[in-house]
């Protein structure tokens, strides 16, 4: 499975371009999901240093991502080419609907 999820509001849930504080609750979700084999993008409109910043927030979090605003290497493989859109299975954002997973129950259910 691939999951894409945001940064802002989402993984870190403070004021943009501020990073921080942690969703330490969707982070541990997160890697419990990769160490089960799920592959990890981060999909957000930060660029340049504020992106820096954030894939650098997450590492020091304990996140790390198989891929970084793009597709992972095997959906590139699969169809051949890159396209702008990520391919997952799952989003993960603060402005979702969906009624399976909401990021409330995530930080509840995670909560240290």
């Amino acid at each position: 499975m691939i999951i894409g999820v945001d940064f802002d509001g989402t993984l870190s849930l403070g004021e943009w371009p501020a990073c921080g504080p942690a969703n330490l609750g969707l982070i541990k979700y997160l890697n419990k999901r990769k160490a089960k084999g799920d592959k990890l993008i981060l999909w957000t409109c930060r660029e340049g240093a504020d992106l820096r910043n954030a894939v650098r927030f997450c590492k020091e979090n304990g996140l790390e991502f198989h891929a970084v605003n793009d597709n992972v290497p095997e959906t590139i493989a699969k169809y051949g080419n890159n396209s702008r859109k990520i391919t997952c299975d799952y989003y993960i954002d603060d402005r979702m609907s969906a009624k399976k997973i909401r990021l409330a129950n995530f930080v509840a259910k995670y909560k240290f």
